[in-house]
């Protein structure tokens, strides 16, 4: 009996064809297509045209006068009373709007009741009126010939309800999404293995929303701090008391001082970039740690 030998095929050779896939780089990252980099390319000059070129020349302008003038336009008494009442309010009110805010998207996305749809319309009202309509708006409530007998013009307590007024969309339009695309039952889940509501809340839906609202304060506050229309009506301008740093910017460009008012305006730059930064980093800490 002989044995048949029979040998296995050997590899089919096959030609090098594009799996379709493209390769990543040692690195790990991935090469932009030509579509992309194209992509890239104009959204990049767009960003420039718009952002980065304006905010080079406002620098440049608060430059030009040498670092004794610009130290001296921001340390000045008036300018600086100015600058500290405008970011001690922006502050105030992006506190409360994190919390009210928060509420406010609540009771929009977990209550039904009667006249929701209307509430949720009318709070996108700030955003469609321009800023000085909303300052005639509150002028004729809280002015002098108000109706309620109240009269917050040429006071603090009138620019915080301005700001409060302008900024109140923000918080609740970045958190409302948030709160729709929550799985319910997660939270069920946490209450069958005895969780407290506190703490349901705590541990699952707060990290999941402070992003959202940390991205609305950061939005929030940067509106605030450059708020000029509304503030107009209602601040009543008066140095030391109630005057704000935009409205020193103009009294600057009325005075033909534009290293002044580019002064401020560079100063207002780094205040709001270094607010939206921090509260980005907090939310990460708080959303990662749960």
């Amino acid at each position: 009996m002989t044995d048949t030998l029979v040998s296995s095929p050997g590899p089919v050779p096959t030609r090098n064809r594009p799996s379709g896939r493209v390769r990543a780089d040692s690195s790990g990252r991935l090469p932009l297509t030509l579509s992309s980099g194209l992509g890239l390319g104009a959204a990049l000059v767009w960003f420039s045209i718009l952002v980065l070129l304006p905010l080079a020349a406002v620098v440049g302008a608060a430059a030009a006068g040498g670092w004794g003038s610009f130290w001296g336009t921001l340390t000045d008494a008036q300018t600086f009373a100015a600058l500290r009442l405008t970011v001690v309010e922006a502050l105030l009110v992006t506190v409360v709007n994190a919390v009210i805010g928060t509420v406010i998207a609540w009771v929009l996305v977990r209550d039904q009741f009667f006249g929701k749809r209307i509430l949720d319309v009318v709070i996108d009202i700030p955003f469609a009126l321009p800023t000085i309509v909303a300052g005639l708006v509150l002028l004729s409530l809280w002015g002098p010939d108000s109706p309620v007998g109240v009269n917050i013009v040429n006071t603090r307590q009138g620019i915080f309800l301005a700001l409060l007024f302008v900024t109140l969309p923000f918080v609740v339009r970045t958190v409302q999404p948030v709160l729709i695309e929550l799985d319910a039952d997660v939270e069920e889940a946490a209450a069958s293995l005895g969780a407290s509501r506190f703490t349901t809340f705590r541990r699952i839906i707060l990290p999941s929303l402070v992003p959202a609202i940390a991205a609305g304060s950061s939005l929030g506050f940067a509106r605030a701090i450059s708020e000029f229309g509304s503030l107009v009506l209602i601040s009543g301008n008066t140095p030391y008391e109630t005057e704000v740093a935009s409205l020193k910017i103009l009294k600057f460009l009325e005075g033909d001082n534009q290293d002044g008012a580019a002064a401020v305006a560079v100063l207002l730059l780094v205040v709001a970039v270094v607010t939206i930064v921090a509260l980005d980093v907090i939310s990460r800490r708080v959303a990662r740690r749960g």
